[in-house]
Protein backbone atom coordinates (compact mmCIF):
# COMPACT_ATOMS: atom_id res chain seq x y z
CA UNK A 1 0.00 0.00 0.00
CA UNK A 2 1.47 3.48 -1.22
CA UNK A 3 1.02 5.19 2.03
CA UNK A 4 1.96 8.93 1.00
CA UNK A 5 -1.47 10.33 0.14
CA UNK A 6 -2.28 9.08 3.74
CA UNK A 7 0.85 11.32 5.07
CA UNK A 8 -0.66 13.89 2.96
CA UNK A 9 -4.07 13.96 3.99
CA UNK A 10 -2.96 13.42 7.55
CA UNK A 11 -0.63 17.18 6.94
CA UNK A 12 -3.35 18.26 5.59
CA UNK A 13 -5.81 17.55 8.89
CA UNK A 14 -3.16 19.13 10.97
CA UNK A 15 -2.25 22.65 8.99
CA UNK A 16 -6.14 23.27 8.91
CA UNK A 17 -6.88 22.05 12.56
CA UNK A 18 -4.00 24.41 14.55
CA UNK A 19 -5.90 27.14 12.46
CA UNK A 20 -8.46 28.06 15.35
CA UNK A 21 -6.16 28.37 18.61
CA UNK A 22 -3.40 29.67 16.20
CA UNK A 23 -5.97 32.48 15.19
CA UNK A 24 -7.79 33.00 18.89
CA UNK A 25 -3.91 34.63 19.38
CA UNK A 26 -4.16 36.61 16.74
CA UNK A 27 -7.77 37.79 17.72
CA UNK A 28 -6.09 40.01 20.79
CA UNK A 29 -4.52 42.30 18.75
CA UNK A 30 -6.25 42.25 15.05
CA UNK A 31 -9.91 43.07 14.72
CA UNK A 32 -11.96 40.28 13.68
CA UNK A 33 -12.78 41.32 10.02
CA UNK A 34 -9.45 41.83 9.03
CA UNK A 35 -8.32 38.67 11.00
CA UNK A 36 -10.27 36.83 8.03
CA UNK A 37 -9.27 39.16 5.25
CA UNK A 38 -5.30 38.49 5.87
CA UNK A 39 -5.79 35.04 6.62
CA UNK A 40 -7.19 34.41 3.16
CA UNK A 41 -4.85 36.63 1.33
CA UNK A 42 -2.17 34.36 2.71
CA UNK A 43 -4.05 31.41 0.95
CA UNK A 44 -3.71 33.41 -2.00
CA UNK A 45 0.22 34.16 -1.23
CA UNK A 46 0.68 30.45 -0.46
CA UNK A 47 -0.68 28.73 -3.08
CA UNK A 48 0.76 31.19 -5.55
CA UNK A 49 3.98 30.68 -4.49
CA UNK A 50 3.30 26.68 -4.93
CA UNK A 51 2.07 27.47 -8.23
CA UNK A 52 5.01 29.53 -9.27
CA UNK A 53 7.41 26.68 -8.03
CA UNK A 54 5.81 24.02 -9.18
CA UNK A 55 6.07 25.43 -12.82
CA UNK A 56 9.74 25.96 -12.50
CA UNK A 57 10.18 22.82 -10.72
CA UNK A 58 7.92 20.69 -13.08
CA UNK A 59 7.57 20.88 -16.76
CA UNK A 60 3.94 18.88 -16.64
CA UNK A 61 1.13 20.85 -17.50
CA UNK A 62 -1.98 21.39 -15.37
CA UNK A 63 -4.20 18.42 -14.52
CA UNK A 64 -6.94 20.47 -13.92
CA UNK A 65 -9.73 22.08 -16.11
CA UNK A 66 -9.80 25.82 -15.74
CA UNK A 67 -12.74 28.25 -15.18
CA UNK A 68 -14.81 29.27 -18.01
CA UNK A 69 -17.77 32.11 -17.84
CA UNK A 70 -20.46 29.71 -16.82
CA UNK A 71 -18.37 28.74 -13.42
CA UNK A 72 -17.98 32.54 -11.81
CA UNK A 73 -21.63 33.10 -10.44
CA UNK A 74 -20.88 29.39 -8.83
CA UNK A 75 -17.63 31.56 -7.87
CA UNK A 76 -19.15 34.59 -7.01
CA UNK A 77 -21.81 32.92 -4.60
CA UNK A 78 -18.87 30.44 -2.91
CA UNK A 79 -16.45 33.73 -2.21
CA UNK A 80 -19.77 35.70 -0.42
CA UNK A 81 -20.76 32.73 1.82
CA UNK A 82 -17.65 31.26 2.07
CA UNK A 83 -15.05 33.44 1.70
CA UNK A 84 -16.53 36.57 3.34
CA UNK A 85 -19.50 36.24 5.69
CA UNK A 86 -18.00 32.68 7.06
CA UNK A 87 -14.31 33.67 7.88
CA UNK A 88 -15.96 36.65 9.54
CA UNK A 89 -18.50 35.35 11.89
CA UNK A 90 -15.46 32.56 12.83
CA UNK A 91 -13.00 35.61 14.05
CA UNK A 92 -16.16 36.84 15.93
CA UNK A 93 -16.90 34.25 17.36
CA UNK A 94 -13.87 33.08 18.37
CA UNK A 95 -12.66 36.33 19.71
CA UNK A 96 -15.70 35.12 22.16
CA UNK A 97 -14.95 31.46 23.14
CA UNK A 98 -12.34 29.10 23.25
CA UNK A 99 -10.14 27.74 20.71
CA UNK A 100 -11.02 24.48 22.04
CA UNK A 101 -14.67 25.04 21.63
CA UNK A 102 -14.26 26.30 17.82
CA UNK A 103 -12.40 23.80 17.26
CA UNK A 104 -14.83 20.99 17.68
CA UNK A 105 -17.61 22.91 16.06
CA UNK A 106 -15.57 22.93 13.07
CA UNK A 107 -17.18 19.25 12.90
CA UNK A 108 -20.67 21.30 12.01
CA UNK A 109 -19.56 22.05 8.64
CA UNK A 110 -19.30 18.54 6.90
CA UNK A 111 -23.18 18.20 8.30
CA UNK A 112 -24.38 21.25 7.37
CA UNK A 113 -22.74 20.61 3.94
CA UNK A 114 -24.82 17.50 4.14
CA UNK A 115 -28.42 19.48 5.33
CA UNK A 116 -28.10 22.16 2.58
CA UNK A 117 -27.40 19.47 -0.07
CA UNK A 118 -30.36 17.41 0.84
CA UNK A 119 -33.11 20.73 1.12
CA UNK A 120 -31.97 22.57 -1.50
CA UNK A 121 -30.16 20.28 -3.83
CA UNK A 122 -32.34 17.21 -3.28
CA UNK A 123 -29.78 14.81 -2.42
CA UNK A 124 -30.08 11.65 -0.33
CA UNK A 125 -29.98 11.92 2.88
CA UNK A 126 -30.06 8.73 5.53
CA UNK A 127 -30.88 8.19 9.22
CA UNK A 128 -26.90 8.59 10.51
CA UNK A 129 -27.17 12.37 8.78
CA UNK A 130 -29.96 13.22 11.27
CA UNK A 131 -28.39 11.05 14.09
CA UNK A 132 -25.14 13.00 13.63
CA UNK A 133 -26.89 15.92 13.67
CA UNK A 134 -28.64 14.99 16.74
CA UNK A 135 -25.13 14.26 18.57
CA UNK A 136 -23.24 17.37 17.34
CA UNK A 137 -26.75 19.79 18.27
CA UNK A 138 -26.19 18.32 21.71
CA UNK A 139 -22.74 18.40 21.96
CA UNK A 140 -23.28 22.24 20.89
CA UNK A 141 -25.40 23.15 23.56
CA UNK A 142 -22.78 21.76 26.11
CA UNK A 143 -20.18 23.79 24.56
CA UNK A 144 -22.48 27.12 25.34
CA UNK A 145 -21.71 26.52 29.17
CA UNK A 146 -19.47 28.67 30.59
CA UNK A 147 -18.16 27.54 33.75
CA UNK A 148 -15.93 31.12 34.04
CA UNK A 149 -19.34 32.38 34.42
CA UNK A 150 -21.74 29.51 35.12
CA UNK A 151 -24.39 30.26 32.43
CA UNK A 152 -24.60 29.58 29.29
CA UNK A 153 -22.96 31.89 26.61
CA UNK A 154 -24.47 31.41 23.36
CA UNK A 155 -23.08 33.91 21.28
CA UNK A 156 -19.95 32.58 20.60
CA UNK A 157 -21.02 29.02 19.59
CA UNK A 158 -23.91 30.80 17.65
CA UNK A 159 -21.59 32.67 15.58
CA UNK A 160 -18.98 30.03 14.91
CA UNK A 161 -22.82 28.09 13.78
CA UNK A 162 -23.26 30.54 11.82
CA UNK A 163 -19.63 30.40 9.65
CA UNK A 164 -20.68 26.66 9.22
CA UNK A 165 -23.97 26.68 7.57
CA UNK A 166 -21.42 29.64 5.51
CA UNK A 167 -19.00 26.95 4.61
CA UNK A 168 -21.56 24.00 4.05
CA UNK A 169 -23.16 26.67 1.37
CA UNK A 170 -19.85 27.63 -0.26
CA UNK A 171 -19.55 23.69 -0.22
CA UNK A 172 -22.30 22.89 -2.24
CA UNK A 173 -21.76 26.15 -4.58
CA UNK A 174 -18.11 25.19 -5.01
CA UNK A 175 -19.41 21.62 -6.01
CA UNK A 176 -20.81 22.51 -8.80
CA UNK A 177 -17.27 23.72 -10.36
CA UNK A 178 -15.40 20.53 -8.35
CA UNK A 179 -13.88 19.53 -11.60
CA UNK A 180 -12.23 22.59 -12.55
CA UNK A 181 -8.76 23.71 -11.53
CA UNK A 182 -9.09 23.51 -7.18
CA UNK A 183 -6.13 25.56 -6.84
CA UNK A 184 -6.91 28.04 -9.26
CA UNK A 185 -10.52 28.80 -7.58
CA UNK A 186 -8.54 29.17 -4.24
CA UNK A 187 -5.99 31.79 -5.37
CA UNK A 188 -9.25 34.22 -6.88
CA UNK A 189 -11.52 32.86 -3.90
CA UNK A 190 -8.59 34.08 -1.29
CA UNK A 191 -7.78 37.21 -3.40
CA UNK A 192 -11.49 38.59 -3.79
CA UNK A 193 -12.08 37.59 0.35
CA UNK A 194 -9.21 39.38 1.89
CA UNK A 195 -9.23 42.49 0.05
CA UNK A 196 -13.10 42.42 0.24
CA UNK A 197 -12.71 41.95 4.37
CA UNK A 198 -9.88 44.40 4.94
CA UNK A 199 -11.75 46.92 2.73
CA UNK A 200 -14.19 46.21 5.08
CA UNK A 201 -12.75 46.18 8.06
CA UNK A 202 -11.64 50.02 7.08
CA UNK A 203 -15.04 51.00 5.98
CA UNK A 204 -16.34 49.96 9.49
CA UNK A 205 -13.30 51.91 11.09
CA UNK A 206 -11.49 48.99 12.64
CA UNK A 207 -8.08 50.23 13.68
CA UNK A 208 -5.53 48.03 11.75
CA UNK A 209 -1.61 48.19 13.34
CA UNK A 210 0.07 46.94 10.63
CA UNK A 211 2.88 45.02 12.56
CA UNK A 212 4.24 41.31 12.37
CA UNK A 213 0.83 40.21 14.41
CA UNK A 214 -0.32 40.91 9.86
CA UNK A 215 2.79 38.68 9.12
CA UNK A 216 1.91 35.47 11.21
CA UNK A 217 -1.89 35.89 9.67
CA UNK A 218 -0.77 36.08 6.19
CA UNK A 219 1.76 32.73 7.48
CA UNK A 220 -0.85 31.14 9.17
CA UNK A 221 -3.43 31.62 6.13
CA UNK A 222 -0.79 30.49 3.35
CA UNK A 223 -0.32 27.09 5.61
CA UNK A 224 -3.54 26.14 7.38
CA UNK A 225 -6.12 27.43 4.22
CA UNK A 226 -3.23 27.77 1.08
CA UNK A 227 -0.41 24.25 1.53
CA UNK A 228 -3.17 22.24 3.50
CA UNK A 229 -5.53 22.52 0.53
CA UNK A 230 -2.63 21.45 -2.13
CA UNK A 231 -2.09 18.47 0.32
CA UNK A 232 -5.74 17.69 0.07
CA UNK A 233 -5.40 17.49 -3.13
CA UNK A 234 -2.91 15.26 -3.72
CA UNK A 235 -4.13 12.90 -1.40
CA UNK A 236 -7.21 12.84 -3.31
CA UNK A 237 -5.41 11.20 -6.28
CA UNK A 238 -4.24 8.59 -4.17
CA UNK A 239 -7.42 7.44 -1.59
CA UNK A 240 -10.41 8.94 -3.27
CA UNK A 241 -12.86 11.35 -1.81
CA UNK A 242 -14.22 9.10 0.21
CA UNK A 243 -11.35 7.58 2.48
CA UNK A 244 -9.69 11.49 2.66
CA UNK A 245 -12.57 13.01 3.95
CA UNK A 246 -12.47 10.46 6.63
CA UNK A 247 -9.28 11.28 7.62
CA UNK A 248 -9.50 14.81 7.47
CA UNK A 249 -12.31 15.07 9.79
CA UNK A 250 -9.66 14.41 12.32
CA UNK A 251 -8.56 18.35 11.59
CA UNK A 252 -11.30 19.54 14.68
CA UNK A 253 -9.55 16.70 16.72
CA UNK A 254 -6.02 18.05 16.45
CA UNK A 255 -7.34 21.66 16.72
CA UNK A 256 -9.03 20.74 19.86
CA UNK A 257 -5.71 18.58 21.27
CA UNK A 258 -3.37 22.14 20.05
CA UNK A 259 -6.04 24.41 22.19
CA UNK A 260 -5.59 22.67 25.14
CA UNK A 261 -1.90 22.69 24.70
CA UNK A 262 -0.74 25.63 23.16
CA UNK A 263 -3.60 27.87 24.88
CA UNK A 264 -4.03 25.80 28.25
CA UNK A 265 -7.98 26.55 28.17
CA UNK A 266 -9.72 24.04 30.35
CA UNK A 267 -13.47 24.72 30.12
CA UNK A 268 -14.96 22.52 32.77
CA UNK A 269 -16.73 19.04 32.70
CA UNK A 270 -18.52 20.16 29.77
CA UNK A 271 -15.23 18.40 27.60
CA UNK A 272 -15.98 15.17 28.08
CA UNK A 273 -19.18 14.86 26.92
CA UNK A 274 -18.97 17.66 24.22
CA UNK A 275 -15.76 15.40 23.01
CA UNK A 276 -17.78 11.65 22.95
CA UNK A 277 -20.43 13.16 21.57
CA UNK A 278 -18.70 15.38 18.47
CA UNK A 279 -16.91 11.74 18.03
CA UNK A 280 -19.62 10.04 17.67
CA UNK A 281 -21.40 12.80 15.03
CA UNK A 282 -18.03 12.92 13.13
CA UNK A 283 -17.99 9.18 12.98
CA UNK A 284 -21.44 9.23 11.60
CA UNK A 285 -21.17 11.65 9.26
CA UNK A 286 -18.21 9.65 7.45
CA UNK A 287 -19.39 5.87 7.73
CA UNK A 288 -23.00 6.81 5.99
CA UNK A 289 -23.07 4.00 3.14
CA UNK A 290 -25.95 4.61 -0.07
CA UNK A 291 -26.13 2.22 -2.93
CA UNK A 292 -29.27 1.17 -5.12
CA UNK A 293 -29.71 1.20 -9.23
CA UNK A 294 -29.17 4.38 -10.28
CA UNK A 295 -29.21 5.83 -14.51
CA UNK A 296 -26.10 7.70 -15.55
CA UNK A 297 -27.47 10.25 -18.65
CA UNK A 298 -24.68 10.78 -21.43
CA UNK A 299 -22.69 13.68 -20.85
CA UNK A 300 -19.67 15.13 -22.34
CA UNK A 301 -17.22 17.06 -19.87
CA UNK A 302 -13.85 17.90 -19.10
CA UNK A 303 -12.57 17.11 -15.39
CA UNK A 304 -9.50 15.68 -13.92
CA UNK A 305 -10.21 11.74 -13.89
CA UNK A 306 -8.25 8.04 -14.08
CA UNK A 307 -9.46 5.41 -15.18
CA UNK A 308 -9.31 3.40 -12.00
CA UNK A 309 -13.52 3.70 -11.16
CA UNK A 310 -16.69 2.50 -12.33
CA UNK A 311 -17.11 5.93 -15.05
CA UNK A 312 -14.31 6.23 -17.20
CA UNK A 313 -13.93 2.94 -19.75
CA UNK A 314 -13.33 5.49 -22.78
CA UNK A 315 -9.64 4.51 -24.84
CA UNK A 316 -6.93 6.90 -25.38
CA UNK A 317 -2.83 6.83 -25.63
CA UNK A 318 -0.97 7.21 -22.41
CA UNK A 319 -1.26 5.98 -18.87
CA UNK A 320 -4.75 5.96 -18.20
CA UNK A 321 -4.55 4.80 -14.54
CA UNK A 322 -2.66 8.28 -14.19
CA UNK A 323 -4.72 11.50 -13.46
CA UNK A 324 -5.50 13.34 -16.15
CA UNK A 325 -8.21 16.09 -18.36
CA UNK A 326 -9.53 15.84 -21.40
CA UNK A 327 -13.11 16.31 -22.84
CA UNK A 328 -14.68 13.10 -22.43
CA UNK A 329 -18.22 10.82 -23.41
CA UNK A 330 -20.19 8.67 -21.02
CA UNK A 331 -22.40 6.80 -22.49
CA UNK A 332 -25.46 6.14 -20.22
CA UNK A 333 -25.27 3.59 -18.00
CA UNK A 334 -27.48 2.19 -15.16
CA UNK A 335 -25.85 -0.08 -11.95
CA UNK A 336 -25.18 -0.53 -8.90
CA UNK A 337 -22.77 0.26 -6.30
CA UNK A 338 -22.11 2.50 -3.42
CA UNK A 339 -21.55 6.11 -4.08
CA UNK A 340 -21.43 9.43 -2.86
CA UNK A 341 -23.11 12.18 -4.47
CA UNK A 342 -20.34 13.09 -6.20
CA UNK A 343 -19.68 14.58 -9.76
CA UNK A 344 -21.22 11.47 -11.47
CA UNK A 345 -24.40 11.13 -8.92
CA UNK A 346 -26.24 14.02 -8.66
CA UNK A 347 -29.72 12.05 -9.44
CA UNK A 348 -33.03 12.26 -7.82
CA UNK A 349 -33.95 9.55 -5.18
CA UNK A 350 -37.27 7.54 -4.68
CA UNK A 351 -38.24 7.89 -1.23
CA UNK A 352 -37.28 4.21 0.22
CA UNK A 353 -33.62 4.90 -1.34
CA UNK A 354 -33.07 7.50 1.14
Amino acid sequence: MNKRPLTYVLISAALFGISPPLAKLLTKNLPPVALAGFLYLGAFAGLSIYSVLRGIISSEKTKSANLNKGDFPWLFGAILSGGIIAPICLMFGLSRISGFTTSLLLNLEGIFTAIIAVIFFKENAGRRLWLALLCMTAAGIFLTWDSSQGKFNFLGPLLVTLSMIGWGIDNNLTRNISTRNPIQITRIKGLVSGLVSISLAYALGMHIQWDLNIVYALLLGSFSYGISLVFFIKALEGLGSFRTGMFFSLAPFIGAVTSLILLQEWIGWVMFPSVILTVAGAWLISTEEHSHVHRHQEVIHTHLHNHNDMHHFHEHTGNVHEPHVHEHRHLEEIHVHSHWPDTHHRHEHEPHQL
